[in-house]
């Protein structure tokens, strides 16, 4: 009787989040407790955990959800329930996929193959293998992911799952699409659409390959039935009520009438986006709805926008860095608790310990020689990095102190040689030397410009950050867009000023030149950091110069002075009426070993 009461409280708290009922979901959570309390049933106080959790994903708060789930676990563990065990830590790994932490869910998933694999529960292995390609596909490690997809699809086989055949292919097209190989993503969505009677029996799945197939055409140029596949998806979703779907369909609605210069349907569809998004908390389309609102609208508007996308990116990047810190924090706090637990089960077992003494002392004296041998080769890497970092520190000051010098230069150039020619310019210009009063002018004007090249700038007031958007900023404008990428990924505070400073005078330079001479509509900005250095794409399209006739002005001569200063790389690729990529590549830390471009 109670065995029935329990199978009949634990599937409809199942069905109350499905279907995504949050006050009778707590109800039977607090069921399942009290049932607990009458049976002790360690499989209740599993489930009662779980119930804990799914109420945190239909409230968005993924790390209690996170919390929960590990406890869950860990009860499942202690009472071998390998099938429980997997289940939850792929859900686990969902909830660190959407944190962005791709490998943390690899690593989960990988460890629910230890308990799923030696059971062979088929629909569960499926689902593993297939988020198992979705984290290696973030991971760019394509081979792995394809590898994963076709181990779902050998589950699934077994199981006979209609839904889940229809992920994974969607899945495997997805994959292809993204790789810009858009005829195999074709095949796959079309196959996929192919399955019997799917419109009817599976409308949801219908539209979401419909609406990929439909996209793929867009990106192939093939736009004759785009328009209708799109609208047919949109009529689905709204009929299914499916919300966060229809932010998707909306964006993709504004990049269609934005590819036909549709200005105003391509807006009222961003808008669409943009509030589906913030009613789903689909993070990823509210910035794209951002972007998009941005480049269709003008002036005021599209700072307006502009500004909101760059704040909630930041939000968002700060937010996926909390959670990947607080789902490290659970996973070191769980482990530590099992460790403790080891430690007591080793007191209990201390007469058994006592037998294997001498062994251990013989091996703790291995032990103590290997860590003096590591100790030394711990310090010979000490001084060489002291010596390094000692390089590094040297070469800064230097630059810094080139860098004193030209603003003390444009200073002098600025207060004194300029006032200077000022004075006699009015004298002359008194005396009715016109002629030679206008050319003075003139090589007054050129000493003030010159002043203001050589003049530095400093981060102590306004960031880095808010200094390269104000620079796009006093540029931007509608026949001439500015587009930055990676500036928000990275504490920018924690690297030198000198690299900044370069970093800010080298955009600058390319912002100037596209607006004179490369006649550029549109200039994209690029940042990327990695561990041991810092990158800058500028890309244009603007006219483009043979690079074997012209090397460029005094400017892109400057600039890889600068570069070179700072031991980095300065490249620049362009060709007549294909625009200008100029890449930068500046060392970080280890100004020894001079980074080149692969």
């Amino acid at each position: 009787m109670i065995d029935l009461i329990k199978e009949d409280l634990i599937e409809s708290g199942r069905q109350a989040y499905f279907s995504k009922k949050l006050p009778l979901l707590k109800t039977y959570t607090l069921q399942v407790d009290s049932l607990f309390q009458k049976t002790n049933d360690s499989v209740l106080l599993a489930k009662y955990y779980h119930f804990k959790a799914l109420q945190n994903k239909l409230t968005y708060t993924n790390d209690s959800a996170f919390y929960y789930y590990h406890q869950s676990k860990d009860i499942s563990k202690k009472i071998n329930d390998s099938l429980a065990v997997g289940r939850r830590l792929l859900s686990l790994a969902i909830l660190q996929r959407d944190a962005k932490d791709y490998r943390g869910s690899e690593i989960s998933l990988i460890e629910a193959l230890q308990y799923l694999e030696p059971i062979q529960p088929s629909i569960y292995l499926e689902r593993v293998y297939n988020a198992l390609g979705l984290a290696s596909e973030e991971l760019n490690q394509v081979k792995d992911a394809l590898k994963y997809y076709n181990k779902a699809i050998f589950y699934n086989k077994k199981n006979k799952n209609d839904i889940g055949y229809i992920y994974i292919i969607n899945n495997l097209g997805l994959l292809y699409q993204k790789q810009k190989q858009h005829q195999k993503a074709i095949q796959y969505f079309r196959k996929g659409l192919s399955e019997d009677s799917i419109k009817q029996k599976y409308p949801t799945q219908y539209a979401l390959l419909l609406e990929n197939l439909a996209a793929s055409n867009f990106l192939l140029g093939k736009k004759k039935s785009v328009l209708l596949q799109y609208n047919e998806v949109l009529h689905i979703r709204e009929k299914l009520k499916d919300y966060n779907e229809l932010s998707i369909t909306h964006i993709n609605l504004a990049e269609y009438y934005k590819d036909l210069n549709q200005t105003k349907k391509a807006i009222f569809h961003a808008n669409e986006a943009l509030k589906y998004a913030k009613q789903t908390h689909n993070n990823k389309k509210w910035l794209e709805a951002l972007e998009n609102l941005s480049d269709l609208t003008r002036g005021e508007q599209s700072k307006k926008y502009l500004q909101e996308y760059i704040t909630l990116n930041d939000s968002l990047f700060q937010n996926e860095r909390r959670l990947k810190n607080q789902f490290a924090k659970i996973r070191y706090e769980t482990d530590k608790k099992e460790k403790e637990n080891v430690v007591l089960k080793t007191e209990n077992q201390q007469k058994q310990a006592e037998i294997r003494y001498h062994k251990q002392q013989k091996t703790i004296g291995w032990l103590v020689a290997a860590t003096g041998l590591l100790l030394f080769g711990f310090s010979i890497l000490f001084y060489t990095y002291r010596r390094r970092k000692l390089l590094y520190q040297t070469q800064l000051q230097k630059v810094e102190a080139r860098e004193h010098e030209r603003q003390q230069i444009a200073k002098s150039l600025h207060d004194e040689v300029a006032g200077d020619l000022r004075l006699l310019h009015q004298r002359l210009a008194k005396s009715n030397l016109v002629d030679e009063a206008q050319k003075l002018h003139a090589v007054k004007e050129n000493v003030r410009n010159l002043s203001h090249q050589l003049s530095s700038i400093s981060f102590d007031k306004v960031s880095f950050k808010d200094q390269i958007i104000n620079l796009a900023s006093d540029y931007f404008d509608l026949d001439f867009k500015i587009k930055i990428n990676g500036l928000q990924n990275y504490d920018w505070s924690t690297v030198d000023n000198s690299i900044k400073r370069l970093l800010y005078l080298s955009i600058r330079e390319s912002i100037q030149n596209c607006k004179k001479y490369a006649q550029a509509s549109k200039i994209s900005i690029n940042f990327s950091v990695r561990k041991k250095y810092v990158h800058l794409n500028i890309i244009d399209n603007g006219v483009g110069f043979d690079t074997s006739i012209s090397k460029g002005g005094i400017g892109l001569q400057n600039m890889q002075e600068r570069v070179e200063e700072l031991n980095g790389t300065f490249k620049i690729t362009s060709e007549v009426g294909k625009g200008t990529q100029t890449d930068i590549q500046i060392p970080l830390h280890d100004w020894t070993n001079k980074n080149t471009f692969s």
